[in-house]
C-alpha cells in the first residue's frame, strides 16, 4: 500500500469516528422516543402524521404484528414505484417525454428500491422522469433506510426489554428515523453537494454541439436490444460519428443525498457517482464515502446507549473496523499494481501513464486509484451499492474484495440498520459456538440463547447463500442467463455470482459486464432482493420478540464478557468463517481463476 493510501484510509477513520460517536447518542435518543431539544418543531410535525393515519404513537406491538405491518407498508410501497413508472408518460415533470417503463423492468425497480438494494438495469436519464426519480425513487430510498433503522430499533429493545411481549411501534420508528435522521441529514448534505457542482433543477436537456466530431466503436444491437455476436461469440462492434452532445440535467443533489446516507445507491445517471454531475470533486468524493458509513457507524453507538453499557456498540464497531481495514488494504494493493499482461509485453511502466500509478482501467482521473479502491470498499462494505469507478475494471482479487465484502452478509457496517441488526445475528451466533466450546448455556446481554433464537439465526444466515449460489447455478444453466455474460470464461462466471451476491444481499452494485435488463435477470434478481430483504427481517423481529420475552440474568464470574477483544476477535472469525466455508469454492471459480490466469504464459 502507498503511503496516500495509507494516509487517506487513516483520515477516513478518524473522521467517520469524530462524526458517528455524537451521531450515536442523537440516534439512541431517536430510538427511545425522546424528546430531541431544539427540535419540537419537528415533533409537532410528527404528531400531524400520527393524527392523520390514525396511529396512536404509544401504543405497542408484538414481533408478528410489527414484522406484518412492515411487509405490508413495503408491499404497497413497491406496487406505488411500479405504478408510476407504468404511468409516467402521462403524468407531469417530464420534459423530455419518455416512454412508460417495460413491465419487467418496471417489477425489477420497484422491488430494487423497495428493498434498498437499488440495483438498477436501466439508464435512469434515458428512461425515468423526474417525477418518477423524484417521488418514488427518492421517496423508497427514506422509506426503505427508516425501514432498517425500525428492524434495528426493534431488535435492540429486545435485548433491552425483559418479561414482555412488545418490541416498539413499527410507525413510530419508522415517522421518527425519517423525519429526525434522514430527512434532516440529507438536506444539509443536499446543500453540501450543491456547493460542490452537483446540479438541482427541472430544465429540460441541453443539446451542445462539440468542438470537434468524435469517433468511437459501440457493440451492434439486434432488434431484440441484445449485442450482436460474430461465430467466435464476440460482440460486434461498429463505427459511430458523434458532432453532438447531450447534457442530462434534472434535480440531482436531492437523490444524491439520501441515495448515500441512506446506503441505496441508486443513481441519477447511469455513471453513478463516477459522473462529475453526481461527484464533481475530489472533495464530494470524500464526504460522500463519509455519508455512508456514517449512519450504520453511529447506530453501533446508538446500540451500546440503549443497551447501557456503550462498551458493547464499540465491540460491534470494532469487529466491523478489523475487517473493513483487511479487505480494504487488499483491494487498495491490489489496484496499484500494474497489469501483468502489459508487463509481460515488456511495456515501459515507467512511461505509461495510465499504468505507472497502477490499474487505473475503470477509474475517473480526478479521483485516482486511491480514492476509486476505497470508495469500492466503502460501498460494498454497506449495503448502498453506490460506485465512482467500473467494478469491473478492477483487477481479480481487486474485484474479489467487493464481492466477498457483499457475501460476508453486508455486516461489515452494512446498511442503515441492516448492517447493526446483520452483525447482531452473528454476535448470537459467536455467543452460541462459544458456549458450546465451554459447555455453558449461552447468553448475550443477559439474554439466554436458545433453540428458538437459533433457528432465526440460521434462517437469516442461510437464506441469502441459497439465494446467490442457487440464482447462480440457476443463470449459467440456463440459455437466458448466459445471453448476458459480456466476457467468457472465469469473469463472465464473476459476472453473474457479483449481480446476484449484490442482489441477495441488497447492495445494488454491478460488475457492469452483465446486460442484466432482460426478462430472466428483471425476474430473478427481483426475487433475490425481495427474500434477500425481508426473510432476514422477519427471522430478526423473531429473535426480537422472544428476547423481549425472556427475563434478565445477573452477571456472574461464569459470564462470558462480550465488550473485549476476546469477543471481537470471536465475531470475526464468526463472520469470515461463514462467509468462507460458503462462498470460497464459487470464488474459486471466478476471481481466483481469472488472477491465476492472468499469470499464464499464453
Amino acid at each position: 500500500m502507498t503511503a496516500q493510501s495509507l494516509v487517506l484510509l487513516v483520515v477516513f477513520l478518524a473522521t467517520l469516528l469524530m462524526l458517528a460517536y455524537p451521531l450515536g447518542t442523537y440516534l439512541a435518543k431517536v430510538g427511545e422516543g425522546e424528546p430531541i431539544r431544539g427540535l419540537m418543531w419537528i415533533r409537532k410535525i410528527e404528531d400531524f402524521f400520527y393524527r392523520l393515519a390514525g396511529i396512536s404513537p404509544d401504543s405497542e406491538m408484538g414481533w408478528q404484528v410489527y414484522a406484518l405491518a412492515l411487509l405490508v407498508f413495503n408491499a404497497l410501497g413497491g406496487l406505488t414505484v411500479y405504478a408510476v413508472q407504468r404511468l409516467q408518460a402521462w403524468l407531469p415533470l417530464n420534459p423530455q417525454a419518455f416512454a412508460n417503463v417495460n413491465p419487467d423492468s418496471s417489477f425489477n425497480t420497484a422491488i430494487s428500491f423497495t428493498t434498498n438494494t437499488n440495483w438498477q438495469g436501466y439508464v435512469g436519464e434515458s428512461t425515468m422522469s423526474y417525477l418518477t426519480q423524484m417521488l418514488v425513487l427518492t421517496g423508497q430510498n427514506f422509506l426503505s433506510a427508516a425501514t432498517g433503522m425500525a428492524v434495528a430499533y426493534a431488535l435492540i429493545r429486545g435485548f433491552k426489554r425483559h418479561s414482555v411481549k412488545s418490541i416498539g411501534n413499527f410507525w413510530h420508528d419508522l415517522t421518527r428515523s425519517t423525519l429526525y435522521v434522514l430527512l434532516p441529514l440529507s438536506t444539509l448534505f443536499a446543500v453540501f453537494l450543491i456547493s460542490q457542482g452537483v446540479i438541482q433543477n427541472f430544465s429540460a436537456y441541453k443539446e451542445v454541439s462539440l468542438i470537434e466530431p468524435v469517433t468511437y466503436q459501440q457493440a451492434k444491437t439486434g432488434s431484440d436490444g441484445q449485442p450482436v455476436r460474430d461465430e467466435k461469440g464476440n460482440p460486434v462492434m461498429e463505427s459511430r460519428i458523434a458532432k453532438t452532445q447531450t447534457l442530462a440535467m434534472g434535480p440531482v443533489a436531492s437523490q444524491e443525498a439520501i441515495k448515500l446516507l441512506g446506503t441505496n445507491g441508486g443513481g441519477f445517471f447511469n455513471a453513478n457517482s463516477a459522473h462529475p454531475y453526481e461527484n464533481p470533486t475530489p472533495l464530494s468524493n470524500f464526504a460522500e464515502m463519509l455519508s455512508i458509513l456514517l449512519i450504520p457507524a453511529g447506530l453501533c453507538f446508538a446500540f451500546g446507549r440503549m443497551v447501557g453499557d456503550i462498551r458493547q456498540g464499540w465491540a460491534v464497531l470494532g469487529a466491523m473496523t478489523v475487517i473493513f481495514v483487511a479487505m480494504t488494504t487488499v483491494v487498495l494493493i491490489t489496484e496499484q499494481q500494474a497489469h501483468p499482461g502489459l508487463q509481460a509485453l515488456g511495456i515501459d511502466q515507467t512511461a505509461n501513464a495510465l499504468q505507472s500509478g497502477g490499474n487505473m482501467e475503470g477509474k475517473e482521473t480526478r479521483f485516482g486509484i486511491s480514492a476509486s479502491a476505497l470508495f469500492a470498499a466503502v460501498t460494498t462494505a454497506a449495503s448502498c451499492g453506490a460506485v465512482n469507478t467500473m467494478h469491473d475494471s478492477l483487477t481479480p482479487l481487486g474485484g474479489m474484495v467487493p464481492m466477498l465484502l457483499m457475501q460476508l452478509g453486508e455486516v461489515v457496517f452494512g446498511g442503515v440498520g441492516s448492517g447493526l441488526y446483520g452483525m447482531l445475528i452473528f454476535a448470537i451466533l459467536a455467543v452460541f459456538i462459544a458456549g458450546l466450546m465451554i459447555g455453558r448455556t449461552p447468553e448475550y446481554l443477559g439474554k439466554k440463547i436458545q433453540s428458538f433464537e437459533m433457528k432465526m439465526v440460521s434462517i437469516a444466515i442461510l437464506v441469502t447463500p441459497l439465494l446467490v449460489l442457487g440464482g447462480t447455478a440457476l443463470a449459467i444453466t440456463v440459455a437466458s442467463g448466459k445471453a448476458g455474460i459480456l466476457n467468457p470464461g472465469a469473469h463472465g462466471f464473476s459476472e453473474i455470482l457479483y449481480a446476484l451476491s449484490s442482489a441477495a444481499n441488497n447492495n445494488g452494485s454491478a460488475f457492469a459486464g452483465l446486460s442484466a435488463n432482460t426478462p430472466f435477470y428483471n425476474i430473478l434478481l427481483a426475487i433475490a432482493m425481495w427474500f434477500g430483504r425481508f426473510t432476514p427481517i422477519v427471522a430478526v423481529l423473531a429473535i426480537a420478540g422472544s428476547l423481549a420475552a425472556k427475563k434478565r440474568l445477573e452477571v456472574t464470574a461464569g459470564t462470558m464478557p462480550t465488550h473485549g477483544s476476546l469477543f471481537i476477535a470471536l465475531l470475526v472469525g464468526t463472520v469470515i468463517m461463514v462467509g468462507v466455508l460458503t462462498y470460497i469454492p464459487a470464488i474459486a471459480l471466478g476471481p481466483i481463476v481469472e488472477h491465476l490466469q492472468l499469470y499464464v504464459i499464453r
